[in-house]
């Protein structure tokens, strides 16, 4: 896999190749924004972005996913991490223009993109692996997974912060969840199709502001345990436990027994939120019954 640093920033919407991704991370990051890390796996994409610089609790999840790192530029904090884990990383900042370029139909630093090709030529070139034998973090099933016995999910609501609110509204037709954040669809950059995902995961757990010298407002996060989520698929939700036991080991998901969830095969969004977030998922109406 390859894992791409993407900007959330609203000067950066719309974004490039999110639709391509099979995995996409929604985490907190200074200011009460949120950035995106995208995983890409054996298909082609020619533009991903705008790419952004890296954080050091978003390398957790790059590790677990065994995933070329991608970024532009870094914190402190994940330059120290990339050394220190000795992630296989590709920076846009010491790369050419023919791996990372500037577009003029954006604002630096909202403009920078990438493309699939470009990375796995750098990632040969440096002679990291391209190949895997790692399995999924998600135990993806063929089988339709309904949650028959999970309550009604047609619109799932997700406070990041004060700043970042993201909605998911399902579309029947499709299957799939249509992403809208503060309070704006969200579109694909060149084809202008909806941002959609066939699963959701949610996962409370908290962050807090690091005191460090260049006082920027950096976060930490608090992933390492047990903690509270949500599996959204094909319109319904359910409680599950997402267990993390150190930063390079895969997160499990579980549902209330203990069994580990199964996976629609699709795309997956995981939005990791704070223990307090005030999630609202909303059940459809039923005409006669109050709701």
């Amino acid at each position: 896999p390859i894992a791409v640093m993407i900007d959330n920033h609203k000067q950066a919407w719309p974004q490039a190749g999110l639709n391509d991704a099979y995995l996409v991370y929604e985490i907190i990051v200074e200011g009460g924004e949120t950035r995106l890390m995208a995983l890409f796996k054996g298909v082609t994409v020619d533009k991903i972005g705008p790419v952004r610089s890296s954080r050091h609790y978003f390398l957790d999840y790059a590790m677990e996913n065994d995933a070329i790192y991608a970024h532009f530029g870094w914190s402190p904090q994940a330059q120290r991490d990339i050394t220190k884990f000795s992630i296989n990383n590709i920076n846009g900042i010491t790369e050419s223009e023919s791996t990372f370029w500037r577009v003029k139909d954006k604002y630096a630093p909202h403009n920078a993109v990438t493309s699939t090709d470009a990375l796995l030529k750098v990632a040969k070139a440096k002679g990291y692996s391209t190949k895997s034998t790692k399995e999924s973090v998600l135990n993806y099933v063929t089988d339709e997974v309904n949650l028959e016995e999970g309550q009604g999910a047609i619109s799932v609501t997700i406070p990041h912060s004060t700043l970042q609110t993201v909605k998911y509204e399902y579309d029947e037709d499709n299957q799939m969840y249509k992403r809208y954040a503060r309070k704006k669809a969200q579109t694909d950059w060149d084809t202008g199709n909806s941002i959609a995902t066939k699963n959701i995961i949610i996962t409370f757990c908290d962050n807090y502001t690091m005191a460090d010298t260049e006082d920027k407002g950096r976060q930490e996060l608090k992933n390492i345990g047990t903690f509270d989520g949500y599996y959204i698929t094909n319109g319904k939700a359910i409680k599950i436990k997402c267990i993390k036991s150190s930063r390079n080991i895969q997160t499990v998901y579980q549902d209330l027994d203990g069994n580990e969830i199964e996976v629609n095969d699709g795309n997956t969004w995981i939005n990791i939120c704070p223990t307090n977030a005030k999630v609202v998922i909303e059940a459809p109406v039923v005409e006669g019954i109050d709701n």
